[in-house]
């Protein structure tokens, strides 16, 4: 079993940057896909992007350019490194393990606002 604890949410302004972490309890090398998620009030969930195990990453477009996914296995962590922030970006952020979605983390929230 795996339990993911998320870290690095905050408030920021438009325009600035945070970097969200991930840390798995178990080992993430075995897990191909890690991803994360957000989730605005009002709103389901929405897939933001996502790292296999071999690096390749996918993105919704609204974020494409801004945000980088990445993993480090070695620490057992994933990272979302969030740049050029936009109010609309506002939400609660989650890890999750893919494609089975069996795994996910409480969530970090980001507030971007000026």
């Amino acid at each position: 079993q795996v339990q993911l604890v998320e870290s690095g949410g905050g408030l920021v302004q438009p325009g600035g940057s945070l970097r969200l972490s991930c840390v798995a309890s178990g080992s993430i090398a075995s897990i191909n896909n890690m991803g994360w998620y957000r989730q605005s009030a009002g709103n389901p969930r929405e897939f933001i992007a996502s790292v296999s195990s071999s690096g390749n990453t996918i993105y919704v477009n609204s974020v494409k350019g801004r945000f980088t996914v990445s993993r480090d296995n070695a620490k057992n962590t994933v990272y979302l490194q969030m740049n050029s922030l936009k109010p609309e970006d506002t939400a609660v952020y989650y890890c999750v393990t893919l494609p089975d979605l069996n795994y996910w983390g409480k969530g970090t929230l980001v507030t971007v606002s000026s």
